[in-house]
């Protein structure tokens, strides 16, 4: 057995698969060869699937007819923004143009939900122009079936948790900034003057981007929501990194009907529901400084599982990552952003929070960001593309 980056490998204690990853490419041309790669490998970390694209990348998901969707970044070429669907041979077979921002999920029908993101006056936050996140459903034949707009569903969060409307951004960023130089060395190298416009530039980017949403998740049969009617299948998943909130959209009613995070959750991303009806997330820990995977029980908000780093400090990612929960119980864990590095560091953790398997990205380039997110598929999965 010989190992390609793999640095721990148990297999008798590993979900035996392949996976799927990315960096993020703001346009492709900051690649090395002038175009972005997504790449599928093996257990012992070699590549055995390689697609080749000529745009942004930020997120790609395996078919099971073995073609590829992936979405780009908004942040590019407007003209070329979207979700992508990809032969094996990395042939473009669809595209759907729109802002797509951080995530999509396949329904069960073959629709898409798609987040995507709109900029817009919205008084309620302030007098400037404002970025807020909207979900689409949108069919093969590219119809708009469904549309869902943040900005209209601020009084759902106000009695939720508590959200103040106007957003205090300057006392946010304050608290951020105080709790930060307790470990920032950037930070603490700062002149007075130059925190003045290190906080300023935090106040414009925030109040801004006052949701920065990254997930769209489609909730699937799930004991939760054969308890709760919240929590029942079709509903949507969201996570507002901004404000330390997840909470579920109510599909047919467009409300949000649950909400959790604030004062636990440090600029996650990633939630998901297990079928046991809890929700996994990567909490970023942007703030605090280390990261930590938690297991919630939504109908009780009880964590009923963690994973952090020992010392905590040796497990940070405070932006982009995601932890996918594998069939034999174990976590796949992104850290996309090690440290804050832009290489990455993949690895599976079992209950018990030993690391069975882990894998350091060769593939960074100067011009990509780290790994967005990670995923594991079975062998029979990913079978089609060698049929």
């Amino acid at each position: 057995m010989k190992l390609n980056n793999v640095t721990i490998y148990r297999p008798e204690r590993c979900a035996a698969g392949y996976t799927l990853f990315c960096h993020t490419y703001e346009k492709a041309e900051t690649g090395r060869d002038g175009i972005a790669h997504i790449y599928l490998i093996d257990m012992e970390g070699h590549p055995v699937h390689e697609w080749h694209v000529a745009t942004a990348v930020q997120l790609a998901r395996l078919q099971p007819d073995g073609t590829l969707l992936y979405m780009t970044r908004d942040r590019s070429d407007l003209n070329s923004v979207g979700i992508y669907r990809l032969a094996p041979d990395s042939t473009v077979l669809w595209w759907y143009h729109c802002r797509a921002d951080h995530d999509f999920h396949v329904m069960d029908n073959g629709h898409l939900m798609i987040h995507t993101i709109r900029d817009r006056m919205t008084p309620r936050l302030g007098n400037e122009l404002r970025r807020s996140p909207t979900f689409i459903e949108v069919a093969p034949d590219k119809s708009l079936l469904w549309q869902w707009r943040g900005e209209e569903h601020l009084d759902e969060l106000i009695s939720l948790v508590g959200l103040e409307i106007p957003i205090d951004w300057e006392r946010r960023m304050d608290e951020e900034i105080a709790e930060r130089l307790t470990w920032d060395t950037r930070l603490q190298g700062l002149t007075v003057t130059e925190m003045r416009s290190a906080k300023t530039t935090l106040v414009q980017q925030r109040s801004f981007d006052w949701a920065h949403n990254n997930t769209c998740h489609v909730l699937p049969e799930n004991a939760a929501g054969r308890q709760d009617v919240r929590f029942r299948p079709g509903n949507i998943l969201f996570s507002y990194r901004s404000l330390d909130i997840i909470g579920v959209i109510d599909r047919e009613t467009g409300a949000i009907v649950w909400a959790w995070g604030p004062g636990t959750l440090d600029g996650q991303h990633q939630p998901t529901i297990l079928a046991n009806g809890h929700i996994l997330v990567y909490d970023n820990g942007a703030r605090r400084g280390w990261s930590q995977i938690l297991e919630l029980d939504p109908l009780t908000g009880e964590i009923v599982w963690r994973y952090t780093g020992a010392p905590r400090r040796a497990f940070f990612a405070p932006f982009i990552s995601g932890a996918q929960r594998l069939p034999n119980g174990n976590t796949l864990i992104c850290e996309g952003a090690s440290g804050g590095r832009m290489e990455g560091r993949l690895f599976e953790v079992t209950p018990e929070k030993e690391i069975v398997w882990e894998y350091r990205s060769p593939y960074a380039d100067p011009g990509t960001y780290g790994i967005y997110r990670a995923q594991r598929y079975s062998p029979a999965f990913v079978a089609p593309l060698s049929a």
